[in-house]
């Protein structure tokens, strides 16, 4: 995933430290090459000589370290493809929005021309200091990225947000920046994602045989590319997107008033959610029984949510995108369903073909438009074929990106 790449991995005094050691073996195991540059501190929770040994590679720690064949700070930015600060103390996010250049690692956040990536790790009441908050939008506004922190117990026993994020998630978002993409930064992009459940009584309900894979997916290569994500998800047993604001629905009910709520707000809306087209026209509040081995079911349809959204008035620029899960060719009611439901794009697959159903990592998708054009993808992993959705997406905005509602990204 990363072979060839050049990560510097900067570790700054926090407990959290401990877990840069994970970062960097995970690094080294996808194929990069890491070089840690460690402050003052940060030598006092973790030994450099552990680093080391992960790495195989001498850890920086000195501004005037004289030891042959050891990068300066300006041929480490040279070298880099990526430099990461994880942890990320409250002392070097404050050194960098202001400018200051004092040890190795602060000098090098001035001289890297790559994508810079904090983690901040603080005590939540630090993390929350106006001062604090003013210096990471500051840095959000030059192009420097973030990563977490997250929510939960700290090691002092506070509780709040202001642990390091966890070393999945940072996996993620370097290997994202590595992409070279952040221009859906400033953006909110709307996802939905999995089935509905329409019950029929208090133990039966109808769904379909959606995980959900799609459109989580979309939300990781959404957030990977800079935007504030929101996914509004039906049942699912996959692990929500760190970073990613969650709206758990069960019924197409539900999901249609969540959508309807958070998409004025957004830039972008992916409908990837396999809603129900039908609902039972009664809930029993009791268990059904058995009539003589045969069970008639009365059904009503469910509010066509892409329909509604796709007809309404929207803001400039403002983009909606449906799935269209088909058997068979999936092209000629892709195109159809385009025109029809009145959106931007129309992604449609063949649920039956090998590798593009449910449940499985990767998928073959056709592109399509309301004016008859389409575009066929071979089969991919589901990652790509978000990242290649999210293409089309800025194409369709007329490439405005980052540019229309965030900071140029760095």
């Amino acid at each position: 995933m990363l072979a060839g790449k050049k990560v510097i991995l900067g570790i700054t005094g926090s407990i959290a430290a401990y877990k840069a050691a994970d970062i960097a073996g995970r690094l080294v195991r996808h194929g990069a090459q890491v070089h840690v540059v460690m402050t003052r501190a940060a030598r006092e929770f973790i030994s450099p000589l552990t680093l080391e040994a992960l790495t195989g590679r001498p850890v920086h720690t000195d501004m005037f370290d004289a030891r042959g064949g050891v990068l300066t700070h300006l041929e480490l930015a040279r070298a880099g493809n990526l430099l990461a600060i994880a942890p990320a103390t409250a002392n070097i996010i404050g050194k960098a929005a202001s400018g200051l250049a004092d040890d190795l690692l602060s000098t090098l956040i001035l001289a890297f021309r790559g994508p810079v990536l904090f983690c901040p790790a603080m005590n939540p009441a630090m993390f929350d200091n106006p001062i604090v908050q003013k210096n990471i939008r500051a840095l959000e506004a030059a192009g420097y990225s973030f990563c977490g922190p997250e929510s939960g117990r700290m090691a002092c026993g506070d509780e709040g947000r202001g642990r390091l994020a966890e070393p999945e998630l940072i996996m993620e978002r370097i290997t994202g920046l590595l992409r070279g993409k952040n221009d859906f930064a400033g953006l909110r992009v709307l996802v939905t994602a999995g089935p509905t459940r329409e019950p029929l009584d208090p133990v039966r309900y109808l769904t379909n045989r959606s995980s959900g894979r799609m459109g989580y997916a979309v939300a990781r290569a959404a957030r990977d590319r800079g935007a504030a994500v929101v996914l509004v998800s039906g049942p699912s047993s996959l692990p929500v997107p760190g970073g990613v604001g969650l709206v758990p629905v069960t019924t197409a009910a539900e999901m249609a008033a969540a959508v309807k709520e958070h998409f004025p707000e957004s830039d972008v809306l992916v409908m990837a959610a396999a809603v129900a087209d039908y609902r039972p026209a009664a809930v029993s509040p009791d268990k059904l029984k058995k009539r003589d081995g045969v069970l008639m079911l009365t059904l009503v349809p469910n509010e066509d949510i892409l329909t509604d959204i796709a007809s309404r008035a929207r803001k400039p620029g403002q983009v909606v995108v449906g799935f269209a899960a088909e058997t068979g060719d999936p092209r000629p009611a892709a195109l159809e369903k385009a025109r029809r439901k009145g959106v931007d794009l129309m992604v449609g697959n063949d649920v039956a073909q090998p590798g593009a159903g449910f449940d499985v990592p990767t998928n073959t998708v056709v592109f399509a438009y309301p004016d008859g054009r389409s575009e066929q993808l071979p089969e991919m992993d589901k990652y790509e074929v978000a990242w290649h959705l999210l293409d089309r997406v800025l194409t369709l905005r007329g490439g405005r990106g980052s540019c229309l509602n965030g900071p140029t990204p760095r």
